[in-house]
């Protein structure tokens, strides 16, 4: 039982990574591997990515979509559970939007993923290496996720970093 952050940038190949992970590890448990996702469709490229993700994953993944309740659908599963949460960015976008106190979700996340009683994977992305964003609102999620990422890094097994389709185990 091993719980897994997986960092990268955009189109770095990370939810591949992951998903890749989470299906040998179910292979060899005899057990069917579960995608929670955070993403919500708001327009076309969206939807279109979604679909995008879904087809990769094909028929032999349980999907739960979460895109505010992440700590419940973590909670929800049964032990031994084979997970993959793509991804933590969005989750963390759905909640600023929503006004959430980001603080207190985060801190129950992290309490969750140290609770959880099975193998997970932890997507999301590497947002702290471009230049400093010009607005408030950009500049604070970018902390906001910085700070999630330490956290989750603390209480994770392992941290990957991907990058081109390649990862590096940072711990």
């Amino acid at each position: 039982m091993s719980v897994t952050l997986v960092l990268g940038g955009a189109r770095s190949g990370k939810s591949a990574h992951a998903q890749r992970a989470a299906e040998a590890r179910a292979a060899a448990t005899g057990s069917r591997p579960v995608m929670i996702v955070t993403a919500q469709a708001f327009d076309a490229e969206m939807e279109e990515r979604i679909a995008r993700h879904q087809a990769d994953r094909g028929d032999a993944w349980t999907t739960l979509e979460a895109p505010f309740d992440l700590v419940g659908a973590l909670r929800g599963l049964p032990p031994g559970a084979v997970v993959v949460v793509d991804c933590l960015t969005l989750w963390l976008t759905n909640l600023m939007l929503a006004e959430k106190d980001l603080s207190t979700a985060a801190g129950a996340l992290v309490e969750a993923v140290s609770a959880f009683d099975g193998d997970l994977w932890l997507v999301s992305n590497e947002v702290g290496w471009g230049v400093v964003p010009d607005n408030p609102l950009a500049r604070r999620f970018r902390d906001e996720a910085g700070r999630l990422h330490q956290a989750l890094a603390a209480a994770a097994d392992a941290v990957e970093l991907v990058v081109a389709g390649l990862s590096l185990r940072m711990k």
